[in-house]
């Protein structure tokens, strides 16, 4: 990600954190639409309003940090920056990467996110997708209304479960395809169902950690004296039997010791 696309994502979640209005349920454009599409309304909102504790949690977390990005590097990479404080707010936080092959209908690609491993309110183990760019996903050109108002309803920051984030894809994608049809534009494999599923719930590998652990520090400060050790000169070799022959005198000491002797 580049420093201009970071800037502009910051200050896009700066704007979702002023914010405080929330939208309403039904714009005047959509009072003559069809059924399904206020059921489709609704549900989204229901599905995006309903947040866990540990949803709302992790989300605040978020948020706070975000509020003091203007602190880190701008050549640092976001999703990694999050990680590390993440991490250092004692989560287990780590930057997946998820990349698929090409097959019918479904062209080859890869993601990032960041996942989150924590227990729920039942001290169950449970996994958290975090997205901070995710509403951008589900972006079209030239969008029909009732498009555009179901892909307000998104947040631009997504903390929740695979179960609701397919919820989710499973509502905005055919709602994506209608969209594209009335508009007569054709519809890109990349905003397909299988498409968006491969993004956060195909296989993912964790990429490496944004901050060192102690004890590879450890290794390489150990590896580090080790070759300290090997070209540092050694030091000066003592001749033990010199040594013995100056702790028992030798044969001239004894001479002037005879001779101190004789005078006396």
């Amino acid at each position: 990600m580049s420093s201009s696309e970071e800037e502009r994502l910051v200050q896009m979640i700066e704007d979702f954190i002023e914010s405080e209005s929330p939208s309403p349920i039904f714009s005047a454009s959509s009072t003559c639409l069809p059924l399904n599409y206020h059921t489709q309304y609704l549900t989204l909102q229901e599905i995006v309003g309903s947040r866990t504790q540990a949803e709302a949690e992790v989300l605040e977390c978020v948020l706070r940090h975000m509020r003091n990005k203007r602190d880190a590097k701008k050549t640092t990479s976001l999703k990694k920056w999050l990680v590390m404080k993440h991490k250092i707010d004692g989560y287990n936080a780590s930057l997946c990467q998820t990349s698929w092959l090409t097959s019918l209908g479904c062209p080859a690609g890869d993601y990032d996110y960041i996942d989150i491993t924590m227990k729920n309110e039942n001290g169950d183990p449970m996994r958290l997708i975090v997205d901070i760019d995710f509403r951008s996903q589900f972006e079209l050109a030239r969008p029909t209304p009732t498009y555009k108002e179901l892909t307000n309803i998104l947040p631009h920051i997504f903390v929740g479960t695979e179960d609701k984030l397919n919820k989710i894809i499973s509502i905005l994608c055919p709602a994506a395809k209608q969209s594209l049809r009335e508009r007569g534009l054709h519809i890109p494999p990349w905003r397909t169902i299988t498409y968006m599923q491969s993004k956060w719930l195909s296989a993912c590998h964790k990429l490496p950690n944004a901050v060192g652990s102690s004890e590879n520090s450890n290794r390489e400060t150990k590896g580090d004296a080790q070759n300290y050790s090997k070209w540092a000169p050694s030091p000066p070799m003592v001749n033990k039997s010199k040594r013995s022959n100056l702790a028992g005198g030798s044969g001239l000491s004894s001479q002037f010791s005879n001779m101190s002797i004789n005078c006396c």
